[in-house]
């Protein structure tokens, strides 16, 4: 069974920093992409950062300059510095997995989400 496991979200004061982490787990073959959202109350989810299994990284407008997303392996981070009141939200990641799908067939991509790890940031 797949799994997605946020950690790291918690009360921060405005311009302090914060770090998430993201562990994905199980028959995963291939990891394409890895990505965090951001979903703040009454509002849409929208991606915030997300990096691809060469390397390549893109950023929300609003948080260039201020977060940074890594993969270590099965684990993809969110470094936030200078947290501001409006980053507060519950922030998810997920994940374009290829599966072994054993003797069900041949390996798939598929896409996954974390259960979501609240950040709030006071000012």
């Amino acid at each position: 069974q797949v799994q997605l496991v946020e950690s790291g979200g918690g009360l921060v004061q405005a311009g302090g920093p914060l770090r998430l982490s993201c562990a994905a787990s199980g028959s995963i073959i291939n990891i394409v992409s890895m990505a965090w959202y951001s979903q703040a109350p009454g509002k849409q989810r929208e991606l915030v950062a997300a990096v691809t299994s060469g390397g390549s990284t893109n950023y929300a407008d609003s948080v260039k300059g201020r977060f940074t997303i890594s993969r270590d392996k099965n684990t993809v981070y969110l470094q936030m510095n200078s947290l501001k009141p409006e980053d507060t939200a519950v922030y998810y990641c997920n994940g374009n997995l290829v599966l072994d799908l054993g003797h069900m067939g041949t390996p798939r991509q598929y896409l996954y989400w974390g259960q979501g790890t609240q950040v709030t940031v006071s000012s």
